[in-house]
C-alpha cells in the first residue's frame, strides 16, 4: 500500500485510522451507558436525552463543528479552562477525534440499544432470583448477549469517523500531518491542479473501508437476529 499511495496520502490514511480508533474507543463506554439508560431506565428527560444523542444525525455537520469551536475553541471559556491543564482540542488531532466521535455516537448508541431491547428480561430476572447483583447480572448475563450489538456499534462508529468531514474541518481545520484526514485530503487534492489521481486513490480506499465496515456490521446484526430467534 505504501507503493500505491504517496507520502501525503499515506499520512492522511494513518491519521484517519488513528482518529477513528480513538473516536470509537472513547465513545464506547458512554455509548454503552447511554444505550442502557434509554433501553432500561425510565426518568424525566429521557426523550430529551434521546433527542440530544441523535441530533448530530440531522444537524449539518458544519453546525456541529462550529458549536464545538464555540465551546472548546482556544478562546472559548471551556477551551481556555481546559487549556490550563494542557488539554487542547481545537486544531489538534484530538479535536478531530472528538468531532468524529460525536458524529458517530448516535449510530453506536442505536446499535447497542437495539441489542439491549432484544434481550429477554426473564433471563436477567432469573439471575436476580439467584442472588446476582445488578452489576454482576449485567456482566455475566446481559453483556455477553449484547456483545455483537456492541461490536456492530463500534464498527459503525469507526466507519462514520473515517468518513467525517464537515464537523472535523470546521473544528480543527485541514492541516497536513496534524488534522488532515482522508476526506480532508481528498478535498485538498481536488483544489490543486493534477491532484485528481491522488484524490481518486483515496476515494477508492474510502469506499473499500466503508463497504468492509458495513458488511461486518450487517454480519453482526444477523448474528443478533439469530440469537433473538433462538437459532
Amino acid at each position: 500500500m505504501t507503493d500505491w499511495l504517496g507520502p501525503e496520502e499515506w499520512q492522511a490514511l494513518r491519521l484517519s485510522l488513528k482518529v477513528s480508533f480513538w473516536a470509537m474507543l472513547a465513545s464506547l463506554p458512554l455509548g454503552l451507558l447511554a444505550a442502557y439508560a434509554l433501553s432500561r431506565w425510565r426518568f424525566p428527560g429521557r426523550q430529551l436525552l434521546n433527542l440530544l444523542i441523535h441530533l448530530p444525525l440531522v444537524l449539518p455537520p458544519v453546525v456541529t463543528g462550529y458549536l464545538l469551536l464555540l465551546t472548546l475553541g482556544a478562546r472559548a471559556p471551556l477551551g481556555e479552562f481546559l487549556g490550563q491543564f494542557g488539554i487542547t482540542f481545537a486544531f489538534r488531532w484530538t479535536g478531530a477525534a472528538l468531532a468524529a466521535g460525536i458524529m458517530g455516537f448516535p449510530l453506536m448508541v442505536r446499535a447497542i440499544r437495539l441489542s439491549l431491547d432484544a434481550v429477554d428480561p426473564k433471563l436477567e430476572e432469573a439471575a436476580s432470583t439467584l442472588g446476582a447483583r445488578p452489576l454482576s447480572r449485567f456482566v455475566t448475563v446481559t453483556l455477553p448477549l449484547i456483545a455483537p450489538g456492541i461490536l456492530a456499534g463500534a464498527v459503525l462508529s469507526f466507519a462514520k469517523a473515517m468518513g467525517e468531514f464537515g464537523a472535523t474541518i470546521t473544528f480543527v481545520s485541514n492541516i497536513p500531518g496534524s488534522t488532515q484526514t482522508l476526506p480532508s485530503a481528498i478535498y485538498a487534492f481536488l483544489q490543486v491542479p493534477g491532484g485528481e489521481a491522488s484524490a481518486l486513490r483515496l476515494v477508492a480506499l474510502s469506499v473499500l473501508i466503508a463497504m468492509g465496515a458495513l458488511l461486518l456490521s450487517e454480519l453482526l446484526a444477523q448474528r443478533v437476529a439469530k440469537r433473538v430467534a433462538g437459532k
